[in-house]
């Protein structure tokens, strides 16, 4: 009953700050609504306050959890509106690219994503796994979830709803219950917005949401399971394209 309590808890408090610092930010648009706004793959004038918004109420209800989990999940949204604000319009996209850019000394906004989010992971990782393995593994699998969601995140909703089903598993296992509600909250709350092309949370909520997804995965495996979603995520990162592609398909519309 108690564990319980919690996972609703943490659901709620994810899901009611999140709704409540879109609006703020919505009624704010500091620096002007101009800024706020973006034009998404339909060519719709969406606001940008979900992204910023579900990152901070991610990080606080994930912090709250457990602070090494709140401080992944605060880098990959800070990173993540790094990439929104001096990345908008850069044609380069995946690793390779970013990282032949860095051999040729461009440092992108995406490289700085990159080490950046794959640094606070493997802190967070040491702090939430105690074998030295293992600590590297939980870091693989915060970045590489965080890299996931934003993969996914090509056309309304697909990002807020992988979260929301790769996190229901996670509700009912040990350890990963409180951050999995989470995850889940924060998507909850813009995925109504994002569905109806109102809002988009760009790479600052889709890192930030992978992040906490990410986190909720470590705390609920040990290194068998930690194996497993490292291989995974290996594997969609190599064929990110493909999985971009999968993401825009109608079928998951």
């Amino acid at each position: 009953m108690i564990t319980r309590m919690r996972r609703t808890v943490s659901f709620g408090l994810a899901a009611a700050v999140t709704r409540a610092s879109a609006a703020a930010l919505r009624a704010a648009a500091p620096g002007g609504r101009g800024r706020w706004e973006r034009k998404n793959h339909a060519g719709r004038t969406v606001g940008l306050y979900a992204g910023p918004a579900s990152a901070a109420a991610t990080a606080l209800a994930a912090g709250r959890v457990h602070p090494a989990a709140g401080l992944a999940v605060l880098a990959a949204g800070a990173c993540g509106a790094y990439d929104d604000v001096a990345g908008a319009g850069d044609p380069r996209r995946g690793f390779r690219a970013h990282l032949w850019a860095l051999r040729d000394g461009d440092v992108t906004s995406g490289a700085v994503k990159l080490f950046g989010i794959s640094g606070a992971a493997l802190v967070a990782g040491a702090v939430l796994k105690e074998r030295p393995l293992d600590k590297v593994l939980a870091g693989v699998v915060i970045a590489g979830t965080a890299h996931f969601v934003n993969l996914v995140d090509v056309r309304p909703g697909r990002a807020a709803g992988a979260v929301l089903a790769l996190g229901a598993p996670g509700l009912l296992r040990k350890g990963s219950g409180e951050l999995s509600a989470v995850a889940m909250g924060a998507a909850a709350a813009v995925l109504p917005d994002d569905l109806g092309e109102r809002t988009m949370i760009g790479d600052t909520g889709a890192h930030a949401l992978g992040a906490a997804l990410g986190a909720a995965i470590v705390a609920g495996n040990r290194r068998a399971g930690l194996l497993a979603h490292v291989a995974a995520l290996v594997a969609a990162a190599a064929y990110g394209e493909k999985v971009s592609e999968v993401a825009r398909s109608p079928a998951f519309g």
